[in-house]
C-alpha cells in the first residue's frame, strides 16, 4: 500500500461523513416541518421558520470548521454541499410545479460558496 492511499481514503471518508451529517441535520431542523402557515389574509408562508434555518446553519458550522481545520476541505465543502443538496431534493421533489429544481440549485450554490468561505477562514486561522 502506498503512503498516499490512507490520506486519500481519509479525504473520501470526510466527504461521506460530512454529507451524512448534513442530511441528518437537515432532517433534525427542517425535515419534520412540512406544513405551510396560512395567514388571515389568505397568504401562505413556510414551511420553515427563520429559527429553523438559522439553527441548521449554526449547527453545520461546527463540523465544517472541524473538518477544514484538519485540512479536509474537500469533505467540508463537497460533503456538506452534497448532503444539503440531496436533502433539499428529497424534501422538495414532490412539488408539482417543478420549480423546486430552482430552490435545490440555490441551496447547492449557496452551500458551496458558504462552505468554501468558511473553510478558507477556518484553515487560515489554524
Amino acid at each position: 500500500m502506498s503512503h498516499g492511499q490512507p490520506r486519500y481514503a481519509a479525504h473520501v471518508l470526510s466527504v461521506l461523513v460530512l454529507a451524512g451529517v448534513s442530511l441528518a441535520l437537515w432532517a433534525a431542523w427542517l425535515g419534520w416541518d412540512q406544513r405551510r402557515d396560512v395567514h388571515p389574509d389568505g397568504s401562505t408562508t413556510g414551511p420553515y421558520e427563520a429559527w429553523q434555518v438559522i439553527g441548521l446553519v449554526l449547527t453545520l458550522l461546527l463540523p465544517v470548521c472541524w473538518a477544514a481545520s484538519r485540512h479536509y476541505v474537500a469533505g467540508a465543502v463537497l460533503g456538506t454541499t452534497a448532503g444539503l443538496t440531496l436533502a433539499a431534493y428529497a424534501d422538495w421533489s414532490d412539488d408539482a410545479s417543478g420549480l423546486f429544481v430552482i430552490g435545490v440549485g440555490l441551496v447547492m450554490i449557496g452551500s458551496l460558496v458558504t462552505t468554501a468561505v468558511v473553510s478558507a477562514v477556518a484553515t487560515a486561522m489554524k
